[in-house]
């Protein structure tokens, strides 16, 4: 088992409070225009919103291998990943304004970022990342140049043919990808278990010739070990592999969803495992940093956090006569 230095161990850590402090901040911004009565379209940042609260682990031990060459395609709920592949924090958040000084100018909002800079894209659309991530993959085989790409996933997007028809070309031509698959259990509104024939989506991975594994316990230090051995494999030439992560989204699926369909004692049970305290604790009785230094590094999380919110908020919206610009007709 690979075990993450003391260094990566710090800058987990420290991605993971980046994160979930942008959302934190996030979510009482979006609220702002939108009360007492509950429109989508009002306020500083309209649409749809998908936090990743819980989910923090999934990205920063994958992305802890990997280098601003390598390609990430993620999900509807990217932020956690954004981060922690190095996606300028400050144009991030002013793209999920829809700001001028936004990554795509305003234009993509929060499910749509793109940063070519660090090799980093998402999409709404479920599974629609895996194409792009096989693409990607084998330019690179076929140009004969360094790189693997990730493709991020949801559970409930293994259920999508995209899955199926991505796993058999990239285990076909033996490409440089891994496939990650963050479990949090629930499809929108749709428990794993009335949606998915088998109790684990890692185990389809072996019908396309490629291995698979599975991570339990939302753990950074598991999660970066499995990482290792997968991103190891398709450097080297070895093909494909897929990592299924069990995680937990703290938050609904969306912010304004009533999570009426959860268990009753699913969310305090959920949050009682909230992945930043028990690493927090961990890296204390591991000595790797003491409370000093783990002070130093929440203070300098949110410092960037805040910094990226008044960024956002004092950039200017494009001009109307701007928004037939970068479209092709």
């Amino acid at each position: 088992m690979t075990t993450p230095s003391n260094a990566q161990r710090l800058w987990m850590f420290e991605q993971m409070l980046v994160s979930r402090y942008l959302e934190e901040s996030i979510e009482r911004i979006y609220m702002e225009g939108k009360t007492p009565v509950f429109n989508m379209a009002n306020g500083p940042i309209p649409g749809e919103m998908h936090l990743s609260n819980g989910q923090e682990p999934c990205a920063v031990g994958v992305c802890a291998h990997l280098e601003a060459g390598d390609i990430v395609t993620a999900t509807h709920r990217p932020h956690h990943i954004a981060v922690a592949k190095g996606v300028d924090l400050d144009e991030m958040v002013a793209e999920i304004f829809g700001k001028k000084t936004g990554l795509s100018g305003g234009r993509g909002g929060h499910m749509h970022l793109f940063d070519a800079r660090v090799n980093f894209s998402c999409s709404g659309i479920i599974a629609q990342g895996m194409g792009p991530a096989v693409g990607a993959a084998l330019s690179r085989q076929l140009q004969g140049k360094p790189g693997v790409a990730v493709a991020y996933l949801g559970e409930g997007a293994a259920n999508q043919g995209a899955f199926h028809e991505t796993l058999n070309l990239a285990a076909l031509w033996k490409l440089p990808v891994v496939f990650v698959i963050e479990d949090n259990a629930w499809g929108i509104s749709v428990a794993k278990a009335a949606s998915t024939a088998i109790e684990r989506n890692y185990l389809r991975a072996a019908a396309y010739g490629m291995p698979g594994v599975f991570v339990p316990g939302n753990d950074p230090d598991a999660i970066f070990a499995a990482a290792a051995e997968a991103i190891a494999r398709a450097r080297a030439g070895d093909g494909p592999s897929l990592i299924e992560i069990e995680t937990h989204r703290l938050a609904g699926h969306f912010m304004g969803d009533g999570e009426t369909y959860r268990p009753a004692g699913e969310k305090e049970a959920l949050r009682a495992k909230d992945p930043i305290p028990v690493y927090r604790q961990r890296l204390l009785e591991l000595g790797v940093a003491d409370e000093v230094t783990l002070a130093g590094i929440d203070e300098r999380a949110r410092g960037q956090v805040d910094a990226a919110v008044q960024f956002a908020r004092e950039s200017d919206y494009p001009a109307p006569e701007e928004a037939l610009d970068m479209v092709f007709v």
